[in-house]
């Protein structure tokens, strides 16, 4: 029976395409691989763990009663999802897990396995050695699933860095930053989930700042706040979120400040996070700010097109989805205000596809999306954009092309390059030769000086998200 596997399972697609719509085959029945037959248990692989949630779903009944059909009452079958990431790293290790079939969930979130007795909340008492404490990290979050783009490059270089050696190196502590859903959370647990897998014995902790600040509170009302600071500096790896919750919170700040002391003086590493820089952290003691600005400030920002795009082909493939590319580019066009908010719109796409039972294609995309994207739906080419930008400096088109050097002109023109790259397909060559028939190193450098300056000119910043607007709406 154990030579027959291939031969059963091509019965049992013989069945099944007869009895679903020949896209939702396709879908989600092509990719799978027959693995083995044993004891009427037939075993096969599926490309991720959402690929196994939808067949358990939608298609068990189906799959129940093939398999009685063509192997008897007595028939099993076990899942095996195998994810390879050599398309996306330089490591070509699979992952691979063996579930049983007929199961209710698979949790697919949940956070990193750790032996031993584990401490969920913040209330140990003095004394006790060797506590396995739940490091509360998503292990979907992982570097593997983090997309490198100029957008974090800065963050995330300096992430692999303190994963190698924490708590020993410049960045630290590491203080990221960004607008809400551009993946700060993601990368800050990310480095967590990394360290983890290289010093195991390490005492890892992911706490948002608003859990931490229930904590202090519970810790007061019950009078409790030595062992609450004891557990903290516990803590080899402390990755706080959020922390501009700690905003007029003075009792937490003065006690994270002495947490913050002790394990900066005893070489432990500290992550934070925040939806603003540190500057801009009013409410903050001064004392605990000028301390946040110790090692190392990284802002994170809106992934540019080709970032947008591996994100979706990534997430795309962790879902064992196979995609147009035109529907990808149109999202990865479209979608422009949060990494969130990008993933968001594929999900609702998959949603509504496997739903309706409807092949994905352009139209269906540009269909669902349009009640999706908040903003009006222009087309935002390259000539819009030098519009938008000549307007807004009140200069003239053919001025922003002419080989003129001053400054007022050089910037607008890096401001256009900028925009164009990051809101259109067009290959920086392309884009080159229709601002000022530049060649494409001169866009990959105005583009590389206009991301400098939003980061170190804050009137700079202020015009360019004035553009934005503009483009958007």
């Amino acid at each position: 029976m154990t030579q027959k596997y291939e031969i059963i399972w091509k019965k049992c697609l013989q069945i099944i395409k007869d009895n679903i719509p020949r896209e939702s085959y396709n879908t989600w029945f092509r990719p799978i691989v027959p693995l083995k037959l044993e004891n009427y248990v037939l075993t096969i692989q599926v490309p991720s763990a959402f690929f196994y949630e939808f067949l358990e779903e939608h298609y068990l009944d189906l799959l129940k009663k093939t398999l009685r059909v063509v192997l008897g009452h007595e028939a099993r079958l076990e899942y095996k999802i195998i994810v390879d990431n050599s398309n996306y790293t330089n490591s070509s290790k699979k992952k691979s897990y063996k579930i049983p079939g007929q199961t209710n969930v698979l949790p697919t979130n949940r956070p990193m396995a750790i032996t031993g007795q584990q401490i969920k909340n913040p209330f140990v008492i003095p004394g006790i050695k060797k506590v396995q404490i739940d490091p509360q990290l998503n292990a979907t979050k992982s570097f593997e699933n983090f997309i490198e783009g100029e957008c974090n490059r800065l963050g995330r270089s300096a992430g692999i860095t303190i994963a190698k050696n924490p708590g020993t190196t410049s960045f630290n502590p590491l203080m990221l930053h960004s607008q809400p859903g551009l993946g700060k959370t993601h990368l800050a647990q990310a480095i967590g989930i990394r360290i983890k897998e290289q010093y195991p014995d390490k005492v890892v902790l992911y706490v948002s700042a608003n859990r931490f600040q229930t904590q202090f509170t519970d810790a007061v009302r019950k009078n409790n706040i030595n062992n609450f600071t004891h557990f903290y500096q516990m803590v080899d790896v402390l990755i706080l979120d959020d922390v501009q919750e700690f905003m007029g919170k003075t009792g937490t700040q003065k006690t994270f400040f002495h947490i913050f002391n002790q394990l900066h003086q005893a070489g432990k590493q500290l992550i934070l996070t925040a939806d603003r820089p540190p500057v801009d952290l009013d409410g903050l003691n001064e004392r605990l700010l000028s301390r946040f600005k110790w090692g190392l400030t990284a802002e994170l920002q809106m992934p540019e097109f080709e970032t947008r795009l591996a994100i979706l082909r990534k997430k795309a493939y962790n879902d064992g989805i196979e995609l147009p590319e035109s529907v990808l580019k149109y999202i990865a066009t479209n979608v422009t205000t949060s990494v969130r908010e990008l993933e968001g719109a594929l999900v609702s796409l998959l949603a509504q596809s496997t739903l309706n039972n409807q092949e994905i294609t352009l139209k269906l995309a540009q269909k669902i999306l349009s009640k999706i994207i908040k903003r009006k739906q222009k087309d935002i080419s390259i000539t819009y954009i030098q519009k938008v930008v000549c307007d807004y400096f009140k200069i003239e088109p053919k001025v922003l092309k002419a080989k003129t050097r001053k400054r007022e002109i050089v910037q607008a023109r890096q401001i256009a390059m900028y925009f164009s790259k990051n809101y259109t397909n067009s290959s920086l060559s392309t884009i080159g030769s229709e601002i000022g028939g530049k060649d494409h190193s001169t866009v990959l450098h105005s583009y590389r000086t206009v991301r400098n300056l939003l980061e170190t000119d804050s009137n700079f910043k202020n015009f360019v998200e004035d553009i934005d607007r503009q483009l958007k709406y």
